[in-house]
């Protein structure tokens, strides 16, 4: 089963959640798809053993074929090349790699070369498959990372995804797939925005969800009332406690500090495995 953390905004406890659920279960595959600032290691201390470059394929030019038709130009859809009588300009930044450039060529001018843009780390830890990806600086889409990331996916382990926040394009290729999506919120008008933006989300790609409000405590009713409203499922409610944030600051993960959230979380999961059978 592939369940997923999200949430509509950073900050929300995501990660709390998704690493203490991992650390739960025995014999996980953790995969933190948070490629441009991943930090989960930093709770589950793995021993990096293998670690792979991303490459995705950029287009050059071969001027002594060209004859500057623009056909290249007419395709891209993201305004990466400029033809001129004399000048083709490519920007890699705003290349999407699909390679449709040099089919359209008529002259065979544009071959492609690969560009790193990342990495992916794997190692173990604590019985769990750890892997995430890092997207080195300056580059403008982590897409690519992600994708490569899940093709390591083991569909015959629990897999554990914990995916960059917001609703953007890397939180869509991140949760696609998956069997279960975890919400974490909090009791915020923020929070609560922002949930209304990832509901909206998971429905409209038919994956299956259910709510965690983290600092339960503190903020309003207004997140709770509006799971009650749209028959949203609350998983957990984790409360604000001091030694949880004192815990957070020295690389310490949830379970480590808050008796009983061990089994809370085994509990959750075997609520998520359950309704993932009764519903199919």
């Amino acid at each position: 089963m592939i369940i997923s953390i999200a949430s509509g905004k950073g900050g929300t406890g995501k990660t709390t959640v998704a690493v203490g659920l991992a650390l739960s279960l025995k014999g996980a595959q953790f995969i933190d798809s948070d490629v441009e600032e991943p930090n989960a290691h930093i709770f589950i201390k793995p021993t990096i053993k293998e670690v792979e470059n991303v490459d995705v394929m950029v287009p050059e030019v071969d001027y002594n074929s060209c004859n500057f038709c623009g056909k290249c130009a007419e395709f891209c859809q993201y305004n990466a090349i400029f033809v001129s009588e004399e000048q083709v300009l490519i920007f890699p930044d705003l290349c999407h790699n699909c390679g449709g450039c040099e089919i359209v060529c008529p002259e065979k001018a544009i071959r492609e070369y690969k560009k790193s843009i990342g990495r992916i780390e794997r190692g173990k830890a604590n019985g769990i498959e750890f892997l995430h990806g890092v997207l080195d600086i300056a580059q403008l889409s982590a897409v690519p990372v992600i994708k490569r990331l899940k093709n390591y996916i083991q569909e015959d382990k629990t897999v554990i995804i914990d995916s960059p926040p917001g609703t953007s394009c890397t939180m869509i290729e991140s949760i696609e797939g998956s069997d279960f999506c975890i919400l974490v919120t909090e009791p915020t008008p923020f929070g609560l925005n922002d949930l209304n933006l990832a509901v909206s989300v998971v429905k409209k790609m038919n994956i299956k969800y259910g709510v965690v409000i983290n600092q339960s405590d503190i903020g309003d009713d207004k997140v709770r009332e509006y799971c009650l409203d749209n028959q949203i499922d609350i998983l957990m409610e984790i409360p604000f406690k001091r030694e949880v944030a004192e815990a957070y600051s020295r690389g310490e993960s949830l379970i480590s500090v808050m008796p009983g959230y061990e089994s809370r979380f085994r509990k959750m999961y075997e609520v998520i495995e359950d309704k993932t059978k009764i519903h199919g």
